[in-house]
């Protein structure tokens, strides 16, 4: 998805690696009861290290969009063209998430139909869109009105079942969300989220610019300040919440991604510190989508083998007990159970990264 003019943006493909890392990360503990705080959501309002990935994926894919597009749109390719191409990849990330929930049961008609990437696939067709036919203005507008509209509407009520968006979705899924009452993917909070791949927008546009690089990374970290300052800000009115996606939560993690965005493009791109760190970042960067699917499905398959039959410990539960909780004891366990589960599918995508093969959408 990075196609920069000149040469690849290095520490997009690393930012979203770390991402993706991070997200294999905190989704594969090796038992849910013993978590470190700081590798779990926050319970409602507030927000943790784990609560700034996902947003951080958007982002990364709203940087994206303007080295993806502006090359094929100077040549001359037909933007219905190019809206196809988003619209194809879209339904393909939307069914992904979708067959992703449906395995290996296939109960169709009862399971959860919102996910991780229904949502990326709902925010990338609707980013893309504003890009290829908005002007800047009207992009930086429309974040606006998402933002401020949203707040207007769910003002009032943000308790988990009381929100306007989880009425919504109980009146157009019943109980089938994640928490049965409510869902973090629900529909109403995903128009906040294409504000977070909007302001990815403004950054890849930014970084398009004939700015020097050291010009470019300080302007990433002045906006990132800014947006957390704001985000903090907005916060004592309409508090951070990832679960709700407020408002105050787009301005104040898009910031952050600035921040942690301009440190690494400053690193690796302008002062070309690419060690050994770097690699294995990148490694998972190109195969996102990919490893994020397969590492779902593993830990899914982990849990539906049984050892000792039917009524047996679940295998997962199993390598936890005996080869991590046996020596590291239940958090530390836990952790290094999720590591290593971020330790294999690196060597699976270096095999895969070796040969050249990236998966794409």
């Amino acid at each position: 998805m990075t196609e920069p003019t000149g040469a690849r943006v290095v520490s997009l493909d690393a930012f979203r690696g770390l991402t993706i890392a991070s997200m294999i990360l905190v989704n594969n503990p090796g038992s849910w009861s013993y978590i470190y705080a700081p590798l779990a959501h926050a319970e409602w309002h507030g927000w943790t290290p784990t609560d700034l990935i996902f947003p951080y994926f958007l982002f990364i894919v709203g940087v994206a969009i303007p080295f993806s597009f502006s090359r094929r749109l100077a040549e001359g390719t037909d933007r219905g063209r190019l809206f196809r191409h988003v619209v194809r990849r879209s339904l393909i990330l939307i069914g992904l998430g979708l067959a992703m929930r449906a395995i290996p049961d296939f109960d169709v008609f009862d399971m959860r139909l919102y996910g991780v990437l229904q949502r990326i696939g709902l925010v990338y067709c609707a980013a893309a869109a504003l890009y290829l036919w908005g002007s800047a203005r009207v992009r930086w507008a429309v974040a606006g009105v998402l933002l401020l509209g949203y707040w207007a509407l769910v003002a009032g009520d943000l308790t988990p079942d009381g929100n306007l968006g989880a009425r919504i979705d109980r009146f157009l899924m019943g109980d089938r969300l994640w928490q049965g009452t409510w869902d973090p993917e629900g529909l109403l909070s995903t128009l906040p989220a294409v504000a977070t791949s909007l302001l990815g927008i403004f950054c890849g546009e930014w970084l398009r610019s004939d700015r020097s690089g050291v010009k470019l990374s300080r302007g990433m970290w002045i906006a990132g300040a800014w947006l957390v300052v704001l985000g903090l800000a907005w916060d004592t009115v309409f508090p951070i919440n990832k679960n709700l996606w407020s408002s105050s939560y787009v301005l104040f993690t898009a910031g952050t991604a600035l921040l942690l965005f301009g440190a690494m493009y400053r690193v690796i791109d302008v002062k070309r510190l690419r060690g050994a760190w770097v690699t294995p970042l990148v490694i998972y960067g190109m195969n996102s989508i990919a490893v994020f699917v397969a590492s779902g499905m593993l830990a899914k398959t982990l849990v539906r083998i049984r050892v000792g039959g039917d009524e047996g410990m679940p295998l997962s539960a199993r390598l936890y007990e005996h080869a991590f909780r046996s020596w590291a004891g239940d958090y530390g366990g836990s952790l290094a159970m999720a590591l290593a589960q971020v330790a294999f599918w690196l060597g699976v995508m270096w095999l895969l990264h070796r040969r050249r093969i990236y998966i794409k959408i």
